[in-house]
């Protein structure tokens, strides 16, 4: 498995990685191919794949945190006859390293559904095997129904995020805002 980070939009990428993208998040939250792109023009996004041959079989969109030392993972998935066999873990381990060594970044963040399903608590044990710690608070945006709650992992011991969801969200929100905001 190979993995290659690209800050740039790529139209023959996208084509493997958006069937990836809409399989997995298509019908709830994604974000319109339109906005990606627009993300990828201010900078402000990166996209991480993982390929098999010439065959992309996982994606995940991140973007820095502005202020911080922050990537906050928007979307990972992993294509859906390839799932549950460790590649979303190898992806996971790669963006992890790619952070420290080419970006100088020491911590992640996601947000991850509050509402208590079986599907929701299975993504949120997918994170905590990987780390990341749950914070309590939920938070309730103005434009989806659903809750959500922040998840952060410390990549160096001193790496200076915060650790109350509360406080978290704010930066959550603020890179939202600026993902939908138009160039």
């Amino acid at each position: 498995m190979n993995f290659l980070t690209i800050d740039q939009w790529d139209e023959e990428i996208w084509k493997q990685v958006g069937f990836i993208y809409n399989q997995a998040f298509g019908q709830s939250g994604a974000k319109p191919e339109k906005i990606i792109r627009n993300m990828f023009a201010k900078q402000m996004c990166f996209l991480h794949v993982a390929t098999v041959k010439s065959d992309i079989i996982a994606m995940a969109l991140t973007g820095k945190i502005e202020g911080t030392k922050t990537l906050l993972i928007d979307y990972i998935a992993v294509r859906e006859d390839l799932r549950k066999q460790g590649i979303g873990f190898k992806l996971l381990e790669y963006i992890k390293t790619w952070c420290l060594q080419k970006k100088q970044l020491d911590s992640l963040v996601i947000e991850v559904e509050a509402e208590k399903t079986i599907e929701n608590l299975n993504r949120i044990h997918f994170w905590e095997r990987n780390n990341f710690q749950l914070t309590d608070y939920i938070h309730q945006y103005i434009w989806v129904p659903e809750p959500y709650q922040a998840m952060y992992l410390k990549l160096l011991p001193d790496a200076q995020i915060p650790t109350k969801g509360e406080q978290l969200f704010p930066y959550i929100v603020q890179f939202h805002k600026e993902s939908f905001r138009l160039k």
